[in-house]
């Protein structure tokens, strides 16, 4: 018992605090959600009024994805060397800062820049992850863990139709100006209320592990996301691939032999860990790989297309947005007596039944549309919730912030990749439309076959996924029970 909590039989644990500290940090979620859910419908927008390319605009998100990659891995260790809710806040404090430059930017550079610091911000979620496995009762983990990723279909519910909505009447930049009062609070209500983790793990910083890996995430992610602008076969994409496969072996090698290496290798050998961290890899890329697919089909023209707008197709996505949000506390509750690998399969599966439907459907309506992304949004959580359960039980305290930081890392991998694939295929298979007879205007746009690709590899991934779990996982609930398997 601490801070004169109450005890209720969980011994060491303040269950007062924990729900205290529970709607902070999924409050916390639900606010960058929505950020970061408001900034997409915006894009088109921000491409016009700054003059940029197409590609220029693609790094909008993309360098907060590869920011949040290499600080999620950097800011998950710095938490168990030096205290989660230490470097919990100074994550925070850096995405304020990065969300007020990017509501003021007068221009693409500052607006990276802005973006780059948010994206900095990022590894806020995994640290909040690790806290709650540290500091609440075992019991009640599940739980919250379910609340925290049911944000994630809320920020997005609330931000999707809002953010078109403000952007197309006050401007985009508006858009970052209404959300600053509830990031500021949140500041403070981390700041106040958040307590320390208490298990510390101390050891010299691995500065060489820490710039091959750094080196390895960089030059991968920034392939993938120049290779549908610039081509699979351009030798500078071609050479930026090369090097994030070379190192990561070398930087795998290095960490072999190092005494306090940055990414012990008993945890990427741990079986949950592997099993967890290419879940959630799988479920990053179908939520990206989804995202365009589906924008580029409810708004382009017919009979490529729905031809709505973007507020429109923003709202198109909320029911998917909104099963996330009914989904995920219910699995959540239920993982303990149903089980991880359980939740995880049957997610998996449901995710191929939405994919499937999304194949055969696509073009027959927009309700049609809308039950087949309901339907993959239901499994894509359940897989989501599953995975960082397995995870949090299988690791042990001294390197939950690293292993909750790898975690957001091969997340971001594979929504880096989800996109790439997406534009490439459609790229690949593409038909002409007339859309104007005076004068006459052709354009072309990714054709059906092309979003039937997709969805047929993303259903054959998930049926990897499957397998992976199935063989590799070993289950951390046992007839209502926490088997913790930590290494």
């Amino acid at each position: 018992m601490r801070g004169g909590g109450v005890n209720l039989g969980y011994g060491e644990y303040d269950i007062r605090y924990a729900w205290r500290a529970t709607a902070i940090l999924v409050t916390l979620t639900l606010v960058v959600m929505y950020t970061e859910g408001m900034l997409v419908p915006s894009l088109p927008t921000i491409q016009k009024d700054m003059g940029i390319s197409t590609a220029d605009a693609s790094w909008i998100l993309s360098i907060y994805i590869l920011m949040g990659t290499l600080s999620s891995a950097i800011m998950g260790k710095l938490g168990d060397m030096y205290g989660k809710k230490r470097m919990l806040f100074i994550t925070i404090i850096i995405y304020t800062i990065g969300a007020f430059i990017t509501g003021f930017s007068t221009s693409y550079d500052m607006l990276l820049v802005g973006r780059a610091l948010q994206g900095v911000g990022m590894a806020m979620l995994p640290l909040a992850f690790a806290l709650v496995r540290e500091e609440f009762p075992p019991h009640m983990i599940p739980q919250v863990q379910g609340l925290i990723s049911a944000m994630f279909g809320v920020g997005m519910a609330v931000s999707l139709p809002l953010g078109a909505y403000v952007s197309q009447t006050l401007g985009w930049q508006a858009t970052y100006h209404t959300v600053y009062p509830f990031i500021v609070l949140e500041d403070v209500l981390v700041y106040l209320y958040i307590r320390e983790s208490r298990v510390r793990n101390p050891q010299p910083i691995d500065w060489v592990g820490l710039f091959l890996l750094s080196t390895s995430l960089a030059s991968g992610l920034v392939a993938v996301t120049d290779a549908p602008t610039y081509g699979w076969t351009d030798p500078l994409v071609v050479s930026l691939l090369i090097l994030f496969v070379l190192g990561f072996g070398v930087f795998i090698l290095y960490e072999s032999t190092r005494r306090n290496p940055i990414v012990p290798i008993s945890l990427l050998s741990n079986r949950n860990v592997l099993a967890s961290n290419l879940g959630v890899t799988l479920a990053g890329f179908a939520l990206f790989l989804m995202a365009q697919a589906l924008t580029y089909l409810l708004e382009s023209p017919e009979p490529l297309g729905y031809d709505l707008s973007i507020l429109d197709a923003g709202i198109m996505m909320v029911p998917m947005a909104l099963v996330q949000m009914i989904v995920a506390p219910i699995a959540g509750r239920v993982i303990t007596n149903v089980g991880a690998k359980n939740i995880a399969v049957i997610g998996s599966a449901i995710a191929i039944i939405g994919l499937i439907l999304l194949t055969y459907t696509s073009f027959y309506g927009l309700s049609y549309v809308i039950v087949s992304m309901s339907v993959l949004a239901a499994g894509v959580s359940m897989v989501n919730v599953s995975v960082i359960n397995i995870l949090v039980f299988s690791v042990g305290r001294k390197n939950m912030g690293l292993a909750t930081g790898l975690n957001t890392v091969f997340r971001n991998i594979g929504s880096a990749w989800g996109p790439a694939v997406a534009g490439s295929v459609m790229s690949m298979y593409q038909a002409s439309v007339l859309i104007s007879l005076k004068p006459i205007l052709w354009i072309t746009l990714p054709a059906k076959y092309s979003y039937q690709l997709m969805f047929l590899i993303t259903s054959a991934l998930y049926a990897v996924a499957i397998l992976v779990i199935l063989l590799l996982a070993q289950e951390i609930f046992v007839k209502g029970e926490i088997r913790v398997m930590e290494v």
